[in-house]
Formats: C-alpha cells, sequence, structure tokens
C-alpha cells in the first residue's frame, strides 16, 4: 500500500480502540488484573501510538546528498525490513504491541505477534479491529501459545529466515536468549528490557511533590511496569519526613481489591511465582537489619494479593537493591552526597529508567547527564509519552521505540549511486 493508504488505515484502526475502549480495558483488568481505571488509561495509551504512527507513516523522508564528482548523484531511500516478529509482555497487553506494531505497519512491515501466555485475549481483540479497520489479511499475524510452547515459538520466530526484525519486550535473561537465537541470521533487533529504576530525593526537593511522584511511580499496575521504581535513595537531611509522609501516603491512597471494584488502586500480582519473589525480597531485608513500615506480608484478599510495602534502613546489600522485584516493594536508602547516590544509581548492570527530584538548577542539569539510563523523570514519577523516545541503555536493552525515532526500528537505509550523468 502507498503511504497515504498506511496512514488511513492505522487512523482508522486508532479510531475503533477509542469506540471500543471500554470493552478492551476490561479484558486487560480480566487479563492481568489491573485496576480498570489503569487499564482505560493503558488503552488511550496504547491507542495513541497507532494515532501517532498514522501520521509518521508519510514522513518517511530520504536524502539527496552532495556528491564530490559532477556526473554522479547520491540518494538515500528508506525501506521496510520486511516481516517483523513482536514478542510481548503480560503487564501492558495492549500498548506493547501497538507501540511496536503501529510503527511497523506504518513503515510497510509485516507483523507476527507473539502475545505473552498470560494475556492473548487482548492482542486477538486488536487484531478484529485491525480486521475492521481493512488492514489486509496476513499483515497483522497473533500466534498465542502456552507456556510449555512459548521457548520453541520464540525460537522459530528468532531463527527463520523469513523473518527479517526482533522487537521484544521483557526480562533481560530472555532478551538474551533471543539475540543469541537471532544472531545466526543476523536479524535487526529491538529489545526493552529489565529495569531497576533510582528514584532520587535530594535535600532540596519539595518532599509533599516527592511523594506524589513516588507513589505514582512504584506503585502503578501494583509495581509490575518496565518502568517502576526500585530503589528509593533519600537524602539524609529529609530521609526521615520523606518516609513519615511516604508511608501515610500508602496508608491513604492505595487500596488493594479486585481491579473492577472502582476504588482499587491496587490489583492482585501477575500469579503466586511474582508474590514469593516480594516475600523474598522483604525476608531478606528485614533478616539484615531493615524495618517494615508499613505493609509487608500477603493480603487476606487471596494467594494473589499483596499489600503495599515501604522498607526503611535499607542498604546495597540487599536483595531488593540488588535485582528488580517486580511488585509493590518500596525500599529506601539513605544517602549523604550527590556523588554517592550517583554511584549508588549507575552500579546496576541495567539502565532503563530513572527518576530524581531536586529544586537546584545546576544540581538537575549533573545528574540528568551522569544517570546512566535512558530515560530520565525529572520532579516527575510518570515519564511514558507516545512522543518520547522509549528505551534503555547498558543491559536494558537496544533501540527506541515511539516518538520520531521508533519507525527507524522498522526501516533500511538504502544509498543509490547514480553514475555517467
Amino acid at each position: 500500500l502507498s503511504s497515504q493508504e498506511r496512514s488511513v488505515r492505522l487512523r482508522r484502526w486508532y479510531e475503533l480502540m477509542m469506540e471500543n475502549r471500554d470493552g478492551l480495558a476490561r479484558i486487560v483488568t480480566a487479563e492481568n488484573g489491573k485496576p480498570l481505571k489503569e487499564a482505560q488509561g493503558e488503552i488511550l495509551y496504547s491507542a495513541s501510538f497507532l494515532e501517532w504512527f498514522a501520521e509518521e507513516a508519510r514522513r518517511v523522508y530520504g536524502d539527496v546528498i552532495p556528491a564530490s564528482v559532477k556526473d554522479k548523484r547520491i540518494l538515500v531511500l528508506k525501506q521496510p525490513v520486511g516481516v517483523a516478529a513482536v514478542i510481548t509482555p503480560w503487564n501492558f497487553p495492549s500498548a506493547m504491541i501497538t507501540r511496536k506494531v503501529g510503527a511497523a505497519l506504518a513503515a510497510g512491515c509485516t507483523v507476527v505477534v507473539k502475545p505473552a501466555e498470560d494475556t492473548p485475549l487482548s492482542a486477538l481483540a486488536l487484531g478484529e479491529l485491525a480486521n475492521q479497520a481493512g488492514i489486509p489479511a496476513g499483515v497483522y499475524n497473533v500466534v498465542p501459545c502456552s507456556r510449555q510452547q512459548a521457548p520453541a515459538v520464540g525460537e522459530v520466530l528468532c531463527t527463520d529466515p523469513l523473518v527479517a526484525k526482533i522487537s521484544f519486550t521483557g526480562s533481560t535473561e530472555t532478551g538474551k536468549i533471543l539475540l543469541k537465537q537471532a544472531s545466526g541470521t543476523v536479524k535487526r533487533v529491538s529489545m526493552e528490557l529489565g529495569g531497576h529504576a533510582p528514584f532520587i530525593v535530594f535535600d532540596s526537593a519539595s518532599v509533599d511533590h516527592a511523594v506524589e511522584g513516588a507513589l505514582a511511580s512504584k506503585y502503578r499496575n501494583s509495581g509490575q511496569t518496565c518502568v517502576c521504581t526500585n530503589r528509593f535513595l533519600v537524602q539524609k537531611g529529609i530521609h526521615d519526613k520523606f518516609v513519615e509522609k511516604f508511608a501515610k501516603a500508602i496508608e491513604r491512597e492505595l487500596h488493594v481489591g479486585s481491579g473492577f471494584d472502582a476504588k482499587t488502586t491496587q490489583g492482585p500480582l501477575i500469579n503466586e511465582k511474582a508474590v514469593e519473589k516480594v516475600e523474598r525480597h522483604i525476608n531478606d531485608a528485614v533478616s539484615q537489619g531493615a524495618s517494615v513500615v508499613t505493609g509487608g506480608k500477603r493480603h487476606s484478599l487471596g494467594k494473589n494479593f499483596f499489600e503495599p510495602t515501604l522498607l526503611s534502613n535499607v542498604t546495597t546489600k540487599m536483595l531488593c537493591t540488588q535485582e528488580e522485584t517486580f511488585g509493590p516493594l518500596a525500599p529506601v536508602i539513605k544517602f549523604e552526597t550527590e556523588a554517592e547516590a550517583i554511584a549508588i544509581a549507575n552500579a546496576a548492570n541495567v539502565g532503563l529508567a530513572g527518576y530524581f527530584y531536586s529544586q537546584d538548577p545546576a544540581q538537575i542539569w549533573r545528574v540528568a547527564e551522569q544517570l546512566e539510563v535512558g530515560m530520565v523523570g525529572v520532579n516527575e514519577g510518570i515519564i511514558s509519552s507516545v512522543e518520547g523516545p522509549f528505551g534503555g541503555v547498558k543491559q536494558s536493552g537496544l533501540g527506541r521505540e515511539g516518538s520520531k525515532y521508533g519507525i527507524d526500528e522498522y526501516l533500511e537505509i538504502k544509498y543509490v549511486c547514480f553514475g555517467g550523468l
């Protein structure tokens, strides 16, 4: 199809998502348990990528480069890479698809989507709406599979020579396996992998604003997002005040329950294995001297529900500060100097997102530049937007999604040299 036709059909797909947003949100909540209000927010976010890339489809520009000799002309074309295999996680079962697929289709690629085993229905619902929007048969394909079959299906997608591109969002461990498999045919690869986000609160910060940002950054989707804060670093001068206010905010603002209950802000974790990891991190920290300020145990509602938890007296030797929890656990480390905070934050081998609160302009520049992450929130706990490039550094991944840069992941640059002119 022409770029205009692709744009029109992507736009129609966006419109159908907006018309069906309530039903799509209910599917998300039923599949992964996130509160319905958050699921509705995900659908709006998800649809926005189709709208964005519908517009970007018509802006894939090449170049004419001045040649060093008179009888030659140098052209640069951008062409679709080909079939893109898209492997997505359960925590954002709709948005992680459209962020990839919107860009791929805008570029002129076809896609094969392997959704997470826990959340296939969101992918299939999007497929139904894609059909209604006039996306041609065979352009958006969904391959659901069981947890047992997932490794085999992933290997086929990564090794088949007909697949030109792999885009994956998930754990660093799985990403490394897929990278090895894709290397055999030297595929183009995009990876958005695990994070270990620091949230630094300096003495100059507004404590109230920092607490508000901390609540949003840590406990969205019960702590099960790739950019959730995993380590809180609070400077000595305001440490006690921050912990006190944060604990009160958790107890006042957060409500555990069914995702379909209107007052719920914290739904269940995805499975019991996730709950066990939160418990393991808490037990390890407490055994080394950490204090439970609030929460700390499973919720009475059921085995997959866990109380929003805040720990103080945390050190960098504890498990919860060395690996990603992916649950409703907020460990707070006290620090003294800016250099100390930067050193702790950058000690991780991953770098997806990072956050810090400060009212010192010089400090803001220094810290924003020194944090080894792909995305930084300055006095802001929620950073995801369709306009911003999403991705990480170090072992948090390769490439960027969304923004004006996202479509480049699905395009090849071809150099054409005209001679004999």
